[in-house]
């Protein structure tokens, strides 16, 4: 199995993998540098080193180069400081090239030799001169990078309909898929001004609690459905997944509410089918009840004789 360290670049970004050979001694919160795809980060350790399955290794390990030192924070610090301004000079050099994008942050990398650019767009954009000219403002490598609108929710942080920091901005690593059916089965409002974020995407939070409302809903019978009480009979009109219980509507017009465990102690199940009985399991499908085969053989064969000599046929 082999041993890897956890490490994180951002607050609520996901965890990478790395080889922590001669590092073994890291822990959780230290800040080390180490080699990506895109060269050099500075990161911070999520999880000491450990050991994991072969299956939660994608490809080759890249390794820790070192841990950061002193300088290297006060250089992130430094850089951080100018991706504002950055990022509005970007701004400005895309309205000038009247180009159909939306620059959403300006980010530097710790020692400063690479700045990105995050934006959004409806369509392919060719920024290949704009690439050069934010090369000869800035003079460092730039990379562009186009994102979607959950990803610029992600970026740009701010308040949920629930009046508490973004979910996906303060600790959500990754989306989660969700769909129009967790709204349902929820009993939500399919207003999509309702049901949906900032982002104008659905809400992250409906996946939260859709497991649970699954796993009650399948002990609690369906709306409309009869059931019987201790009180009689009557008609579920609705139900409180979280208490468990329902408002029955009994044939006499009475409203009551009563915990969904008492209709499962009486048996309310789906009943199984009766029986046949001994008549009709004598008598052969299709055979009218009271008359015997041969006696409607014996009918059949009459209507089929052809009428007697000197007789008028049937019109």
């Amino acid at each position: 199995m082999p041993k890897v360290v956890g490490v994180r670049f951002d607050k609520a970004n996901k965890v990478y993998f790395f080889d922590p050979s001669g590092f073994e001694e890291l822990q959780a919160g230290d800040h080390v540098v180490v080699d990506t795809a895109r060269g050099r980060e500075l990161g911070t350790v999520a999880s000491a080193p450990h050991e994991v399955s072969n299956a939660e290794v994608v490809g080759k390990l890249k390794p820790v180069v070192r841990r950061a030192e002193s300088w290297d924070l006060i250089q992130a610090e430094t850089f951080a400081g100018k991706e504002a301004e950055a990022l509005e000079a970007g701004r400005t050099l895309v309205r000038q090239a009247s180009l159909p994008m939306k620059v959403v942050r300006a980010e530097y990398s710790f020692d400063g030799s690479r700045l990105t650019f995050y934006f959004t767009s409806d369509k392919r954009v060719d920024f290949r001169n704009l690439v050069r000219d934010l090369a000869k403002t800035f003079h460092t490598r730039i990379e562009l990078r186009q994102i979607g609108v959950r990803d610029e929710a992600k970026l740009m942080g701010g308040v949920g309909r629930c009046g508490r920091p973004l979910c996906c901005g303060s600790w959500l690593c990754e989306f989660m898929p969700v769909s129009i059916k967790m709204a349902k089965q929820q009993d939500l409002p399919l207003n999509p001004t309702e049901i949906s974020g900032i982002c104008g995407r659905l809400l992250c939070c409906l996946s939260y609690e859709n497991d649970f409302y699954s796993e009650v809903k399948q002990r609690l019978p369906k709306l409309g459905r009869t059931v019987t009480t201790a009180q009689g009979k009557g008609r579920v009109i609705s139900y409180d997944v979280f208490k468990e219980t329902l408002r029955v509507e009994l044939e006499s017009e009475v409203i009551i509410e009563i915990n969904a465990s008492e209709l499962l102690d009486r048996g309310e199940r789906p009943a199984p089918p009766a029986a046949p009985t001994p008549q009709q399991i004598a008598a052969p499908a299709g055979h009218h009840e009271g008359q015997s085969p041969s006696r409607k053989r014996r009918k059949k064969k009459r209507s089929q004789q052809p009428p007697s000599e000197g007789g008028a046929a049937a019109s």
